[in-house]
């Protein structure tokens, strides 16, 4: 039971309801509710949004169910201090060990294991549009057979090399002083517990644990970023009197052929010919949903190569807010058109067309003035006259030839 229903009721789901029913609840809910499609529910939009930022966190849900709304203001509960809720989700108090106060016990009760990390990675599309991935992993449960003893009732002793700690503590005498040492008991290879082979569970072997396949669905929310993390709570490996750690997949973000994300932002590199450049025109972009944008460039607006330009809320969706999204920035790159591409009367009408010619700028009363050629640049020539520029003499093919070869001497 419960204490406080209204998360749930706002949510419309029951109060056993699974991380994936809230999650696909407050979905519905918010596209009916969101102010962009319904103006005059921002304040129903916020409250569904607050319930859900609640229940989706499993600790926050975990007080809230034992202790409503009271609980999470950091009330506790009726008649409860913050210690005794402290107390309450970690087993201990609020002693030296976590707040340096002193005077009361460290927190105590089962160990939590270890976490498990995976990385996952997932296409820019996915981040964009939302996913749910499968992920299978292997993780240790406690055995169902024996219920984690290891064998058949009575039939697990305690140690008696070691007392049931798992490790010895001997003393070695080196000279005249004496050598304090610690090893794992040798009698029990450090469990603390011995099973006779006979007794020993058939389920596992007498390791107490088993190995079990799980299959997590994992929600790619609209928005994620790289390197956030997705925490699957008590879904680590398990033993006995140990608490499950937790599995925490990482997005790995992969690189994307066309997008570059910076943030909630988008950049895009076009390139669009000479002629639109001058003269406008259009230009797609197929974007991450599969939607194609088509970008027009207004008469004699003029576009250079290297200018940057910016199509508003068409960026990343802003994680939990997929309705507001980030901008899409364009850099632009300009295709000229081949040498030779036309004839001079053509060219003659562009000189009506165009801003007329830089006239050259000369210097005052010059000596001498000679009319000059461009041509195309020699490979080799431009290799050679880099190896100048880097402060060599003269390139590495040069040596070749200089002084007497082998084939000279033998002859």
């Amino acid at each position: 039971m419960v204490k406080d229903t209204k998360y749930y009721d706002l949510l419309e789901v029951s109060p056993g309801a699974s991380e994936s029913e809230l999650k696909k609840a407050y979905r519905k809910l918010a596209l009916k509710y969101h102010p962009d499609k319904n103006p005059d529910a921002g304040d129903r939009f916020k409250d569904i949004s607050h319930a859900y930022e609640v229940l989706s966190d499993s600790q926050k849900r975990e007080i809230y169910d034992k202790y409503g709304e009271e609980g999470l203001s950091g009330e506790g509960g009726p008649g409860m201090s913050p210690e005794d809720l402290f107390s309450h989700l970690f087993g201990g108090g609020m002693g030296g060990g976590f707040f340096g106060g002193g005077g009361r016990s460290r927190p105590s009760g089962p160990r939590k294991g270890k976490d498990m990390t995976h990385a996952l990675k997932v296409s820019l599309d996915d981040l964009y549009k939302g996913k749910v991935s499968k992920l299978a992993l292997q993780k240790q449960v406690v055995c169902k057979t024996c219920q984690g003893k290891g064998g058949k009732e009575g039939a697990v002793k305690q140690c008696t090399g070691c007392n049931g700690r798992g490790i010895k503590i001997i003393m070695r005498q080196i000279g005249p002083m004496i050598q304090q040492m610690q090893q794992t008991c040798p009698d029990c290879n450090g469990e603390g517990e011995i099973i006779r082979d006979k007794d020993r569970c058939k389920g596992c072997s007498g390791q107490k644990v088993i190995s079990e396949r799980k299959i997590l669905e994992v929600h790619i929310d609209k928005g994620m970023q790289d390197g956030q993390k997705i925490t699957f709570s008590g879904e680590g490996d398990a033993a006995p009197n140990v608490t499950p750690g937790d599995v925490v997949i990482v997005i790995d973000e992969k690189p994307h052929p066309r997008f570059k994300r910076k943030g909630e932002d988008l950049w895009y590199e076009a390139k669009i010919d000479l002629l639109t450049a001058l003269a406008g025109g259009q230009f797609a972009i197929e974007h991450l949903d599969n939607r194609v944008l088509l970008v027009t460039i207004l008469p004699g607006e003029v576009i250079k190569t290297g200018d940057i330009k910016t199509i508003r809320n068409e960026g990343m969706p802003i994680y939990r807010r997929p309705f507001d999204k980030g901008n899409l920035y364009i850099k632009f790159d300009i295709t000229f058109p081949a040498p030779n591409w036309t004839d001079n009367a053509k060219l003659a009408l562009l000189e009506q067309v165009l801003p007329p010619r830089d006239t050259p700028q000369l210097p005052p009363n010059p000596e001498h003035i000679e009319e000059v050629m461009l041509s195309d640049v020699d490979p080799v020539q431009e290799q050679r006259s880099r190896g100048y520029s880097n402060g060599h003499g003269h390139d590495e093919d040069d040596d070749e030839g200089h002084g007497p070869s082998v084939q000279c001497a033998q002859q």
